[in-house]
């Protein structure tokens, strides 16, 4: 949770879907999140799991339907929604000639924090998803596990308050599994707001207040 929030927005989908052309993305969806609170998202593949969560970031306009973060229109154009809102839907942008440290410093510069600190709170999140001795490799150097624990890094580190997060576990060995559970659980206990689609039954049952099986098109 960040210093501008008391706590984590309400999020609410009243019959949001996605069609193009003649195909159905994902059926009218109804689904509440309120602050402290975690929605998992299940259901079989290409059922709509991603497209949702994308709609519930702001990032994709759903065919019918609406999507609010407090009474908000979700919109990613919009400020205070991209303040408060922390996405990992795929792979984040990664530079191959800036370090895991210098990703993590360049998001701390875009949201303006205290530069004195800086250093400190970057090493504290890699150290926070088991990476602390990686903080000086490029993000080609690493392996499939590792990379997606630095995706995280940069997801958590983001002054958000509501997390939007695409199958976290992937990739991830049951140790590393468990320390993503520990962090989300210590985001919800903090007020924070969290979505989450995943297929790990172990984990869900660790995170989630309320499961959401998504509806056949």
């Amino acid at each position: 949770m960040t210093d501008e929030h008391l706590g984590g927005p309400t999020v609410v989908s009243a019959g949001v879907s996605k069609t193009i052309s003649d195909t159905t993305l994902l059926a009218p969806t109804d689904l509440r999140a309120e602050s402290g609170t975690c929605v998992v998202v299940r259901g079989r593949n290409g059922i709509g799991k991603t497209t949702l969560l994308r709609i519930l970031a702001g990032t994709l306009e759903p065919t019918t339907g609406t999507a609010s973060i407090d009474g908000v229109r979700l919109d990613e154009r919009d400020a205070a929604t991209r303040r408060r809102v922390a996405a990992l839907l795929g792979a984040p942008t990664a530079y191959r000639d800036l370090t895991l440290a210098d990703h993590l410093t360049l998001i701390d510069a875009t949201w303006g924090r205290d530069v004195a600190g800086c250093a400190q709170r970057v090493a504290d999140g890699l150290d926070a998803l088991g990476i602390g001795d990686l903080a000086h490799r490029f993000p080609h150097e690493l392996s499939s596990g590792q990379s997606q624990l630095f995706r995280l890094a940069m997801v958590f580190f983001r002054p958000g308050d509501l997390l939007v997060l695409d199958e976290p576990e992937q990739r991830l060995d049951t140790t590393k599994r468990a320390l993503v559970g520990d962090l989300l659980i210590h985001r919800r206990q903090a007020g924070d707001t969290l979505l989450v689609a995943c297929h790990d039954p172990v984990l869900t049952e660790r995170i989630a207040d309320v499961v959401l099986d998504l509806p056949e098109p």
